[in-house]
């Protein structure tokens, strides 16, 4: 399984690759439950709770700028990616465009099918996050969490959320659908948070 899937970084990749962590050949796909299917046409993102309340179609939400960005990606089920290829809007660019009240430090992504994540707003506030829509050059498929899903590379993948529609800001933590079920609450690969408690 090792060597057909998946294999040891070499003395090159070790800093980027977290303990526990063996690189993946191609780009696995996991998801809990159905995949959604969304059009781009259906597509709609909105931000409510402690911000003012805004909501975007396709083709709104295409108008913030593009950037292609290069980051590794981190699984919590013990696979990375390196050197992974997208095209998105930064989070940076994104925030420009909405007004959040002071008191917000917490964020809760939902997304289409009913899943949800939390993340600090430290931690999404940083320069590197993005949401994407194009993988490899390609449009973003279901699968990897088209039209679109934000991607959050200091974390384990379980925070970049797929078929992601929207962002409720808090002024406390709140717990996802994962993190509920025992994951870390904020799941940082090289100090291996995979579950609570640990």
């Amino acid at each position: 399984m090792l060597g057909k899937f998946f294999q040891k970084p070499n003395s090159e990749d070790n800093n980027r690759v977290p303990p526990g962590q063996h690189l993946a050949k191609g780009f696995p796909v996991l998801t809990y439950g159905a995949t959604p299917k969304v059009s781009r046409e259906e597509w709609e993102f909105s931000v409510w709770g402690l911000v003012k309340p805004k909501k975007w179609n396709w083709s709104d939400f295409m108008e913030l700028p593009h950037n292609e960005f290069t980051a590794d990606f981190h699984c919590v089920t013990r696979w990375s990616k390196l050197d992974v290829k997208w095209t998105g809007i930064k989070v940076t660019d994104f925030m420009k465009a909405i007004e959040v009240d002071s008191k917000a430090t917490h964020i809760m992504e939902h997304c289409y099918g009913g899943y949800t994540t939390n993340i600090a707003m430290e931690d999404f506030l940083r320069e590197e996050n993005f949401f994407a829509f194009q993988l490899f050059g390609e449009p973003l498929s279901e699968e990897h969490g088209g039209p679109m899903r934000l991607v959050v590379p200091h974390l384990y993948a379980w925070k970049s959320a797929k078929w992601i529609n929207g962002l409720e800001f808090l002024d406390h933590e709140e717990l996802g659908f994962w993190e509920r079920n025992g994951y870390h609450r904020r799941g940082e690969p090289f100090k291996e948070e995979r579950f609570s408690g640990f």
